[in-house]
């Protein structure tokens, strides 16, 4: 979703201002720097960044922070750091040549309604488009704070997005990736009153686009992956059959304490539940390790979660405190617990992604090129979101080839065009 704020920021300003893209900072006009506020850490870098652009850049040159932390911190970062022209946040970004012409200027308003502004057209990559279809979350799980960056949650009338992802499809984009806080929950709010329209309808209308091959959506949330959905998803054949399921907690008690709405039972069940019904599903995950009150028992029963499902793919950190949170104010757990934990679960993954990798040696995927990467290779991902990597050049860029894999890694499997 950052990725895409970034691309409608820059729609903005090089088709409404006339400015190009450097990729040398100490040219730049214009430095933007988009933000998230998850964990503490990227708060952390952004102050370090600010000084070390201000440090090198041209004396004319602006600085604009922008996205979650500027929801968050507002005239505060201004203030810790004079250098900075603007702040835009996250809910603002169509405001971007507004406040590009006003010194001080700070928009953070988390009420502001985007859902159906016009943004000019710009993507970072022909091959595939990145379409918004909702914004803010309505969610209150009591460690997140992108409630409070991102305001409550909106559907974008599902004409505009249809529309979006037509123009992207007939210009080239063969895979359409649909972006929300909680996709699955589409069409729960409009701005413009009520349409009769969910998720698994959605899907449907973008995979009735002739030029459209593949569909990708993040990220959904386990409390409505509710039957119909999952039938959509097993078989539409423009779907593709990668899922990425939030788990945070495999303990019952701890998504109680987080207000996830879901049991560890129920999470189960759906995984079960989606892998017969696409036996070769990807599968991946986020996981907070020592969630304030965690104990070892709540630790064991997300190992026991690992242990039945088998991520493909898996994101895991400890809990960090974050403002506006219920969670920041509840007892934390001894860091050295956490740090153990963490290593523990890190480490137990890592062995079942190398039974994982190796079990695809000598398969054959179709894989739809869309990157270049260094040596003479391109990457692209199979249709259920394994990274493949084969010895190339541009000419594979957009093509959809199959390929047989000779050396399977943990984060990238290597193969062959099958000529």
């Amino acid at each position: 979703m950052n990725v895409r704020d970034s691309e409608h920021m820059l729609a903005e300003l090089t088709q409404k201002e006339d400015y190009t893209i450097t990729s040398e900072f100490k040219e730049a006009d214009l430095i933007l720097i988009n933000t998230c506020s998850v964990r503490e850490k990227p708060v952390q870098k952004l102050f370090s960044e600010i000084g070390q652009f201000n440090k090198h850049k041209k004396s004319t040159a602006k600085i604009g922070v922008c996205g979650c932390t500027a929801s968050h911190l507002g005239e505060e970062i201004i203030k810790r750091a004079p250098s900075v022209d603007f702040v835009l946040g996250a809910r603002n970004v169509s405001k971007i040549t507004k406040v590009l012409h006003q010194k001080g200027a700070v928009e953070v308003d988390i009420d502001f309604d985007e859902s159906t502004f016009a943004f000019s057209e710009f993507r970072n990559s022909p091959h595939k488009a990145m379409v918004n279809i909702s914004i803010g979350c309505d969610k209150q799980c009591t460690f997140c704070i992108v409630p409070h960056t991102r305001g409550d949650e909106i559907s974008i009338p599902s004409e505009l997005i249809v529309q979006e992802a037509r123009k992207a499809a007939q210009s080239g984009a063969k895979e359409i990736f649909l972006l929300g806080q909680n996709v699955n929950n589409y069409g729960k709010r409009f701005s413009q009153g009520k349409q009769a329209i969910n998720f698994p309808d959605l899907l449907e209308m973008v995979s009735e686009i002739k030029e459209v091959e593949r569909i990708r959506f993040t990220s959904p949330h386990p409390l409505h992956m509710d039957d119909k959905f999952l039938e959509v998803f097993a078989k539409n054949p423009k779907v593709c059959k990668s899922m990425h399921m939030p788990l945070q907690s495999g303990s019952t008690r701890i998504l109680k304490e987080m207000k996830r709405g879901y049991s560890k039972e129920w999470f189960l069940d759906r995984a079960q539940k989606l892998r017969e019904m696409v036996p070769d599903v990807h599968i991946s995950t986020d996981v907070i390790i020592a969630f304030p009150g965690e104990n070892d028992a709540d630790f064991q029963d997300t190992m026991d979660v690992l242990e039945k499902v088998r991520f493909e793919q898996m994101f895991s950190f400890k809990y960090s405190p974050r403002p506006l949170t219920k969670a920041a104010d509840m007892v934390q757990v001894d860091p050295a617990v956490a740090s153990m934990r963490l290593t523990q679960l890190q480490a137990r993954h890592t062995e079942i992604l190398d039974e994982i990798s190796e079990a695809q040696r000598d398969r054959v995927f179709d894989v739809y090129f869309e990157e270049l990467r260094s040596g003479g290779s391109v990457a692209g991902r199979s249709d259920n979101g394994f990274m493949i990597q084969v010895e190339g050049s541009e000419e594979l860029l957009g093509c959809t080839l199959p390929v047989k894999i000779d050396n399977p890694k943990r984060m990238v499997l290597y193969g062959e065009v099958v000529k």
